[in-house]
């Protein structure tokens, strides 16, 4: 691993940018303590699983004085040595930092992002955001330095997310709320599932996605790859039938101590009767909620083709709120 600093002049000059490529272990840990809870997709362990077609440039922004790093940027060089793209393969990158970080700071990190791409012949950065809800006053700071940098929205989208700390069925469609009592009375109910079902809960899942004309982003090594490495952080959930047969499963992910994001829902035609997937919600709710969590993130809902317009309108009615999510690009 190789580390370069470099510094700025005027009010950030106190702040440093530590450059490192990846090695054979996967991209560079931060050489300094992390000033803020690192997302689950920014952390080196889970960069290292993001198969990348290049080596992953990881860039800290650290402050020594406080001994501390206060923003973080992992960037994969791509296929064609002209571009490169944050993240590598997860649902975001871009950047994650500190709270009340100067924007002048997100400048210097950006600036020695940039320049180390060029050295390399980097000419186009594509750069994903994660949802404002995760982090609005961090969001909204980055959106405003990438506009000043002149970068382009190439895509935005609408996320949509539940408050844990509000009554699950206060702000549910007339419609859900139906179906969530109709749920109950046919006696289905919600269970955490032991991580060993996994393979037969892919399997459900896949189905139930191909019913629908859709395709699951990860194959089943993948996933059970990341259970494995991150067990506190993947959870598999389901609806049962009074039989036990499933109606309804899920896998989510605690992306850092206040969002649970419900990564594969999923639910045969069969019981579309019923909406197990109401039901499945208001079970992750519960558990967001006993952990202390300020957000269930139910996702976007883009198509290669554009808008899911029946998928907005479903997590609407489940009271979603929606919010914004932002994807970038720059020719360097």
């Amino acid at each position: 691993m190789v580390a370069l600093a470099a510094r700025a002049a005027g009010p950030a000059a106190a702040l440093v940018v530590a450059v490192a490529e990846s090695g054979p272990l996967g991209p560079a840990a931060p050489r300094l303590p992390l000033a803020f809870e690192s997302f689950l997709y920014l952390r080196p362990a889970h960069q290292a699983l993001q198969e990348a077609a290049g080596p992953v440039l990881s860039f800290y922004l650290e402050d020594p004085a406080a001994g501390r790093t206060v923003a973080q940027l992992h960037v994969a060089l791509g296929p064609a040595d002209d571009e490169a793209r944050s993240p590598a393969q997860a649902p975001f990158g871009g950047i994650q930092m500190a709270s009340d970080l100067p924007l002048l700071a997100l400048h210097q990190l950006l600036d020695a992002a940039e320049a180390a791409l060029r050295q390399r012949g980097v000419r186009r950065l594509a750069l994903r955001g994660y949802p404002f809800a995760y982090d609005p006053a961090g969001a909204a700071a980055l959106a405003e330095a990438l506009r000043q940098r002149d970068y382009r929205v190439a895509l935005a989208e609408q996320n949509y997310h539940l408050d844990p700390a509000l009554p699950y069925e206060a702000d549910l469609h007339p419609s859900e709320r139906r179906r969530l009592h109709k749920c109950r009375r046919a006696g289905l109910h919600f269970e955490q599932e032991p991580p060993f079902l996994l393979p037969r809960a892919y399997d459900f899942i896949q189905a139930c996605r191909h019913e629908r004309g859709q395709t699951l982003s990860l194959p089943l090594a993948r996933v059970q790859e990341l259970f494995r490495r991150f067990p506190k952080e993947h959870f598999l959930f389901s609806v049962r039938q009074p039989d036990g047969a499933w109606a309804a499963l899920t896998v989510a992910i605690q992306v850092d101590k206040q969002v649970l994001y419900n990564f594969y829902p999923a639910s045969p035609l069969r019981c579309n009767s019923f909406s197990p997937v109401v039901l499945l919600n208001e079970g992750l709710h519960a558990f967001a909620r006993a952990s202390n969590m300020a957000v269930l993130d139910l996702g976007t809902s883009t198509l290669d083709s554009g808008p899911n317009a029946s998928l907005l309108r479903f997590k609407r009615h489940l009271g979603g709120v929606a919010g914004l999510r932002l994807s970038w690009e720059r020719e360097l």
